[in-house]
């Protein structure tokens, strides 16, 4: 069964930092691009960052660039986002999505973990 399950989110101070991390379980981590995707209330979700299944290259959403960091472990099935500097616009619940590298419909999500930047 495949399952993806984020950690790590919780209540954070302006200018704070906080590490995501997305446990992948039921399938080859190393055979899929990995992603985060956040959604705050009333936007439509967006990409936050995504890393290529062997680590080579990431790419970020424009608000994101410099202040996050997308990394992987696929001998440990684990993808992180450090985040710092985070911002009250920051505050969404965050999703790891996993999309196979070559068969696109083998697309999965996570329950996403909540992240709210606030004083």
């Amino acid at each position: 069964q495949v399952q993806l399950v984020e950690s790590g989110g919780g209540l954070v101070q302006p200018g704070g930092s906080l590490r995501l991390s997305c446990a992948a379980s039921g399938f080859t981590l190393s055979w899929y691009h990995m992603s985060w995707y956040r959604q705050a209330p009333g936007k439509e979700r967006e990409l936050v960052a995504r890393i290529t299944n062997t680590g080579g290259s990431t790419n970020y959403g424009d608000s994101m660039m410099g202040r996050f960091t997308i990394s992987r472990d696929n001998a440990q099935n684990m993808v992180y986002l450090q985040m710092n500097s985070l911002k009250p616009e920051d505050t969404a619940n965050y999703y790891c999505n996993a999309v196979h590298t070559v068969i696109r419909d083998m697309n999965y999500w996570g329950e996403g973990t909540l992240v709210t930047v606030s004083s």
